[in-house]
């Protein structure tokens, strides 16, 4: 018989199959990894980790019209089904809820520490090679620019600023991902996040000379 994780597992690849590349199983997969990864340094609930890990994404409001709500419906639908506890569930959600780099602004002090890993690894995916690559997918997606040198980044976007920017991905890179290194919550997130972070650095100025023809 199945666990529920396992059913978990199977759940998201099922409801993401036709995703965009950069938030699809694939990612969700990392994530869970990485969750898993720090988890490992941390005194937490490794079951609330490995859910909010796994359905984290499982309804982006990118691609849902905006919608912050329907991924905490469909969450609790799932989990309800599979008979889980309301604490568990309830856990998993706040999670969900509060996970993003949009919501940063939103989210109350004092967070657990099983939303401060997934966070971090959450984070983790979205700079380094990794990163760069879901950066440019995204950009494509979305049909940006790469890059306008006459264009400058939006530093410090409100939340709503953030969900209608349609700058160029370069400019991504100063507007978010630069950023995260330092929002990391735990000491393992830090130490990866600072080894990706130089990656960017180094291939940002690789981009720069290649664009300049230096």
């Amino acid at each position: 018989m199945k666990n529920l994780i396992e059913n978990t597992v199977e759940f998201v690849k099922e409801k993401l199959k036709g995703a965009e590349a950069g938030h699809d199983w694939y990612h969700i997969e990392r994530v869970w990894k990485l969750s898993k990864k720090i988890a490992e340094t941390e005194n937490c609930n490794m079951e609330v980790v490995e859910l909010a890990a796994l359905l984290h994404d499982i309804a982006d409001p990118k691609f849902h019209n905006g919608d912050e709500t329907l991924a905490l419906k469909v969450s609790r639908g799932f989990l309800e089904n599979q008979h889980t506890s309301e604490d568990i569930i309830e856990k998993v959600l706040f999670i969900i809820k509060n996970i993003s780099f949009k919501n940063m602004a939103e989210a109350p002090e004092n967070l657990p520490i099983e939303l401060k890993i997934v966070q971090d690894a959450d984070r983790i995916d979205a700079i380094g090679a990794i990163g760069i690559a879901r950066t440019f997918n995204f950009g494509g997606f979305k049909n940006n620019l790469m890059y306008d040198p006459e264009i400058e980044p939006k530093l410090n976007m409100s939340k709503e600023e953030y969900k209608k920017s349609d700058g160029t991905t370069i400019n991504h890179f100063y507007e978010k991902l630069l950023l995260l290194k330092d929002l990391m919550n735990t000491p393992k997130g830090k130490a990866i996040a600072a080894e990706r972070h130089d990656f960017m650095l180094q291939f940002l100025d690789q981009f720069y000379k290649e664009w300049n023809v230096s």
